[in-house]
């Protein structure tokens, strides 16, 4: 089981920010800029985008809109939107995850 994993359940605490069915998005404890934080889905047998099939293309939507959304309530007019894809590529935690960072105007 993943740190996400866990506080996807509730296990261990975080900066909650907003909960949906599919979804948690919190702080990153580990800040790349002003504003950061994860969206992460529920479920944890993606462990990343690589491992997604075209039936989890709703879920991938609900992901990046509630990226934008949670974003624009964050103050973020522009931000960027990462998913590592590996340990290649810096991802440290094998549950599919997305970063979204800036700066508020």
């Amino acid at each position: 089981m993943t740190i996400f994993k866990k506080i996807v359940d509730g296990e261990v605490p975080c900066d909650l920010i907003y909960e949906a069915p599919s979804y948690v998005a919190f702080h990153d404890i580990n800040p790349q800029a002003p504003v950061h934080f994860l969206v992460v889905p529920r479920t944890d047998r993606l462990e990343n985008l690589k491992s997604t099939v075209v039936g989890d293309a709703v879920l991938l939507g609900i992901l990046l809109r509630a990226a934008a959304k949670i974003a624009r309530e964050q103050g973020l007019e522009d931000f960027t939107v990462t998913i590592n894809n590996g340990p290649g590529a810096g991802q440290t935690v094998p549950h599919l995850h997305l970063h979204v960072t800036g700066t508020p105007q």
